[in-house]
């Protein structure tokens, strides 16, 4: 269970930094 919710944190952190770098992209842009 535990290792379970660090994974789905993690997934959420990589979804969030994907996020950021793509706004970062279209404002640069």
């Amino acid at each position: 269970m535990i290792i379970k919710d660090y994974f789905l944190i993690f997934l959420c952190m990589i979804v969030f930094v994907l996020f950021v770098l793509i706004g970062v992209a279209f404002f640069t842009l």
